[in-house]
């Protein structure tokens, strides 16, 4: 894991891979949880009986948001920001859903450290990231997010 505490510190790691988490497991419960808290229950993510007959990929799949809104948990697998009064999700861009997590696919954030800019104080990171799913050729997803970070 690396450790960070300073724009300077951060500078250092551009270009760089910054690392790569934990696998995550997907499971039925948490997707059936995702589907809860934002009302999406599509039957391809929550109705595995019906998925097995009707969908192309003959499973449950996760949300696209869901595998989205797991980032914040696998980027503290990768990187410890320490000094930091506050940090801000600033942005997504070039996002790009490129293969379908299946129920029990296991995932893991790829993060790429592409630039560093001070700000008057405030640190704006942009950092490519994908998603892998373990034992398969294609991401879930690739993109490219940005955090404002203020340090102390």
């Amino acid at each position: 894991m690396i450790k960070v505490g300073s724009f300077e510190e951060f500078e250092k790691y551009v270009g760089q891979e910054l690392g790569v988490s934990n696998y995550l497991k997907i499971t039925q419960e948490r997707i059936n949880l995702f589907a809860d808290a934002t009302l999406d229950h599509q039957w391809i993510h929550t109705d595995p009986e019906r998925a097995k007959v009707e969908s192309p990929f003959k499973s449950t799949i996760a949300h696209g948001y869901l595998t989205l809104s797991i980032l914040p948990h696998l980027w503290d697998d990768i990187i410890e920001v320490n000094n930091v009064q506050s940090m801000i999700n600033y942005g997504i861009e070039n996002l790009r859903f490129q293969e379908a997590v299946l129920v029990d696919d296991e995932v893991r954030l790829c993060v790429n450290l592409k630039s560093v800019r001070n700000l008057r104080g405030v640190i704006k990171t942009e950092m490519d990231i994908k998603l892998e799913i373990k034992d398969k050729k294609k991401p879930a997803y690739v993109g490219t997010i940005t955090f404002l970070y203020h340090f102390k």
